[in-house]
């Protein structure tokens, strides 16, 4: 907790001051030209990972990075109204899905029931990916040098952004180029960035 406290005491005395200006005008609006939707994992951070500042980009975070399929609200939905939140009111112009390296949910595809046990919402939440799962054993079934959990967290990737296209309002503002859905892939120790290209099917490298 103390190291908490220091941080905020830090940020009050540093990045704070030196950005005041810029929290002054964002103290009644934001205008984020782009949602990032990433994993919760403690290792991906979007501003860093971007060098953007506050009010740059709307971000949402959940297991796995997922988007899960469109669907009219009958439940409480905390990922789907954040990214219509995002995409119908304030506008956004980019969408950004983003996996990485060493994603413990993606590795949580292949748990047995026994590992849920005490994470039961986690094994709930995995089965919007159960496609990905299939699809990843089928290519390791053909290509057994491919490394399971890294071929898993590009499909998903894929598997995410296919998935946002579906949305309606998301549909529509592709056939009229008022938005770009992007695919990244984080790679954690090489700090690379790599974004997944549609017409070859295959992941280059930003940097």
């Amino acid at each position: 907790m103390s190291s908490l406290h220091k941080g905020i005491k830090d940020f009050k005395t540093g990045e704070y001051l030196k950005f005041k200006s810029l929290f002054k005008n964002l103290r009644n609006e934001q205008h984020p030209h782009t949602l990032f939707i990433g994993c919760s994992d403690s290792r991906v951070v979007p501003n860093l990972i971007t060098k953007t500042l506050p009010g740059e980009i709307f971000v949402v975070r959940n297991v796995a990075n997922i988007v899960p399929p469109y669907r009219t609200p009958d439940e409480f939905l905390s990922t789907v109204s954040a990214i219509e939140y995002a995409i119908q009111v304030l506008n956004i112009e980019n969408v950004v899905i983003c996996g990485h390296s060493n994603c413990g949910g993606c590795h949580a595809l292949f748990f047995d029931d026994k590992d849920f046990s005490e994470i039961p919402n986690v094994k709930k939440w995995l089965t919007l990916d159960k496609t990905v799962k299939g699809e990843a054993m089928q290519l390791i079934n053909k290509h057994s040098h491919l490394n399971k959990y890294r071929i898993t967290e590009l499909l998903n990737v894929i598997y995410q952004v296919n998935n946002i296209k579906k949305y309606p309002y998301v549909a529509s503002k592709l056939e009229k180029n008022k938005i770009n859905v992007l695919g990244w892939y984080y790679d954690i120790e090489s700090g690379s960035v790599y974004q997944y290209n549609e017409d070859v099917n295959m992941f280059s490298l930003i940097c």
